[in-house]
């Protein structure tokens, strides 16, 4: 009878029990990551994202001033239909990308022309502009973020252009980033009570299928001056309205206690109008109106933009 000697080889189990040590050691130290610095990096991507959309908004601002100065020189100088103008092309970034290799959402985004003859936006003036009666469109672009991580309570933001300032909306409030062309001139020297307001308005107008889109990518906003009303609007008003959804912006842009552009003037020693904001109102708005000793003239500029999302050509 032979007998065999069995021996136990523990070396292969122990190198089977450390590489499932070592596996379950990075998906602690992966799902750390994941659970604690993936949202942290994400947020400051969509919130670096967001930032790179205001100076984009900011461009495209800039350019629509550009065409309007352009084609309003060219109607003040000839008294005729100004030339065509080359079209310009604005980009704006819709979304940001997600993490690789980690879970993470990517964010999307929309972009809208409102160019309609509501009566929640528009500027009213008295006495009457001689083009548009009592109400002037106030028309925007609106930039809306689907965000996932920023900002934290409710991840969504927009940027609006309307009236020529960009105002930040989102789920904490609403603020005007970049403030319309709007400037504001005391002549007491030449009469007492009297200030002067020059406001410059964009007057946005679309072709239909081409006003909306939404997507991850770039999309380029093509705008071409189409129009400049004259004569200017220059005379003595009793009363300017300003209806819009955004009043929270406006009355802080036109009456904070510090840097409101007409709050001196609401005032004493100045005391030359009234401020009135109905917040609460349907639609709401702000009344500005002069006092029995104070005198408003107003300057009023309005352009008419054609704007188009996306490739193609506008037919105007």
């Amino acid at each position: 009878m032979k007998y065999r000697r069995l021996f136990n080889n523990r070396h292969g189990l122990a190198g089977v029990i450390e590489a499932l040590l070592l596996i379950a050691l990075v998906a602690i130290i992966l799902s750390f990551i994941q659970m604690y610095y993936v949202p942290e990096i994400m947020k400051q991507k969509e919130a670096d994202h967001m930032d790179s959309v205001l100076n984009q908004f900011s461009y495209l601002k800039s350019v629509i001033e550009i065409q309007s100065m352009m084609g309003s020189n060219e109607v003040a100088e000839e008294g005729s239909a100004p030339m065509a103008y080359t079209p310009m092309y604005s980009p704006i970034t819709l979304g940001s990308d997600q993490l690789p290799y980690f879970v993470s959402s990517a964010s999307y985004g929309s972009i809208e022309v409102n160019d309609r003859n509501d009566v929640n936006t528009r500027i009213r003036l008295v006495p009457n502009h001689d083009d548009f009666g009592e109400n002037i469109p106030l028309t925007s672009i609106k930039y809306h973020a689907y965000n996932y991580y920023f900002p934290s309570e409710a991840p969504w933001q927009e940027y609006i252009l309307e009236g020529g300032g960009i105002i930040l909306k989102q789920s904490e409030g609403e603020k005007m980033t970049v403030n319309p062309a709007i400037t504001v001139e005391n002549q007491s020297d030449i009469d007492p009570g009297r200030i002067k307001i020059n406001f410059f308005v964009p007057m946005f107008r679309s072709i239909s299928g081409k006003k909306i889109t939404s997507d991850y990518d770039d999309v380029y906003i093509r705008t071409n001056f189409s129009k400049y009303y004259t004569p200017k609007y220059d005379k003595t008003v009793s009363d300017i309205y300003i209806y819009t959804d955004n009043i929270v912006a406006w009355e802080d842009f036109i009456n904070n206690p510090i840097y409101g552009i007409l709050r001196e003037y609401a005032d004493s020693p100045n005391n030359f109008i009234n401020i009135d904001t109905e917040e609460t109102a349907d639609p709401p708005y702000i009344h500005i109106e002069p006092t029995v000793s104070g005198q408003i003239d107003l300057e009023l500029n309005l352009v008419e933009i054609e704007v188009q999302i996306g490739p193609g050509f506008i037919d105007s």
